[in-house]
């Protein structure tokens, strides 16, 4: 059977569609590239944002415009709100993230361990094509943050079993894959549920300590959950000198209706401990605006902090009211219009400081994995992909690199665009 899958969201969901992917090929279905092609689609959805949700809702109907007959929804959109998803057109079944681990056995039925060995990772063919191997090391959250809507969908937290990541880890390894980003809803609380006093730093070493991988990358995760002996693994050239570190606002008193467990103080403080491994570290964010009761006083304390960290890039996000969150119900709303004119200016300071992080970069080498392969008219291949610091870089090659990692001197900016020239 011919099956299409796609996604909004997370890495973690880009990490579950790759699982998806893996078992039905297991089953001896066919991934495509295209759902008008396909019999089935599956669609893990987002709903963190109105936005995310909104485009959650645009690619369930755009597959079903392309003619798939039958749509199976997952995630969290699916979990939060079953019944909005259920009107949208070919929709055959909704499966919440409880019961997500099942989905693929209620496509095909039991996959036999033998066959599922018999499979290596290929990446997902499509928009959703990744060298990377996204790797789901734990799902659900404990933390309390008032604005969030993904703790609700996605429930208490919850450590993946050592054997199973490093079964999902061989299975990449198999399949090539030269760069490993572990990932999942609360990523530092890895081994919190678990017998014993095993911490995320625990894990990462045995990981480095049993394969030989490339490059190994850390997702999104909590600026509290990060402790030193986190930090001192960094020295290891096999980890990726990059952080992602949500920091949602600059200024204490938002944190704080926040309910976010760290003060700017704290977070300055962390950023120095790191900057100490390696001062040129990528360190990037995400930033909230408008969140209620945020005042003019507010957003410019949390401007003039966020310019000071120089993240070398974050994503900025606009508050979105979700039913079923605290903040949902708080009072003194932040005008839409207000939160356009704020998230503008905090995107500029973000844009800048990004910016001059990859002009500090300029002459440097580093080394890209090539995640995107053109081949010119003129028997040249352009490629694109990602330096271990987390810069997106373009180069021209005579050979295919893709999935290759080439050592690179960044040699300048064109348009918001790294160029860089392969040395090897």
């Amino acid at each position: 059977m011919n099956i299409f899958i796609d996604m909004v969201g997370c890495r973690l969901n880009q990490s579950e569609i790759e699982q998806f992917a893996f078992q039905l090929r297991a089953a001896g279905h066919q991934i495509v590239a295209d759902a008008s092609d396909a019999e089935i689609a599956i669609v893990n959805t987002c709903t963190v944002t109105a936005s995310a949700a909104a485009d959650s809702r645009k690619v369930i109907r755009r597959i079903a415009r392309a003619g798939c007959p039958r749509i199976i929804a997952t995630g969290c959109l699916s979990t939060i709100d079953p019944d909005q998803v259920l009107a949208l057109p070919s929709i055959s079944k909704i499966i919440p993230n409880q019961n997500k681990e099942n989905l693929v056995e209620s496509i095909s039925g039991t996959i036999s361990i033998k066959a599922a060995k018999e499979i290596k990772r290929q990446p997902l063919p499509g928009k959703n094509k990744r060298t990377r191997a996204f790797i789901k090391v734990q799902d659900g959250c404990d933390n309390f943050c008032t604005f969030c809507i993904t703790r609700v969908a996605r429930g208490r937290s919850r450590s993946i079993l050592e054997k199973n990541i490093f079964r999902d880890i061989e299975y990449a390894l198999i399949g090539g894959a030269k760069e490993i980003v572990l990932t999942g809803v609360n990523l530092g609380s890895w081994g919190c549920d678990l017998p014993g006093s095993s911490r995320l730093s625990d894990l990462m070493t045995k990981i480095i300590e049993r394969y030989k991988i490339p490059r190994i990358r850390l997702s999104s995760i909590e600026p509290w959950d990060i402790d030193q002996d986190l930090i001192d693994l960094f020295k290891n050239p096999v980890l990726c000198p990059h952080f992602h570190l949500p920091l949602q606002s600059g200024c204490d008193q938002t944190l704080s209706r926040m309910g976010r467990r760290i003060t700017t103080n704290q977070f300055e403080k962390l950023i120095e401990r790191i900057r100490l491994i390696n001062r040129k570290i990528s360190i990037t964010t995400d930033i909230m605006v408008g969140f209620p009761g945020e005042t003019e006083i507010e957003f410019n304390t949390s401007l003039s902090f966020i310019k000071g960290i120089n993240f070398s890039d974050g994503h900025v996000f606009r508050y979105s009211p979700r039913r079923g969150t605290p903040a949902f119900s708080y009072q003194q709303k932040v005008e839409e219009s207000t939160k356009k004119e704020r998230s503008k200016l905090m995107r500029d300071v973000i844009l800048k400081s990004k910016l001059e992080y990859w002009q500090k970069n300029i002459g440097n080498k580093v080394f890209a994995l090539w995640e995107r392969s053109e081949k010119l008219n003129n028997n040249t291949y352009k490629f694109s992909g990602l330096s271990e610091n987390y810069i997106p870089i373009e180069a021209l090659s005579s050979t295919d690199l893709y999935n290759q990692i080439s050592n690179v001197e960044i040699q300048k900016i064109i348009q918001n665009r790294v160029c860089g020239k392969i040395i090897n």
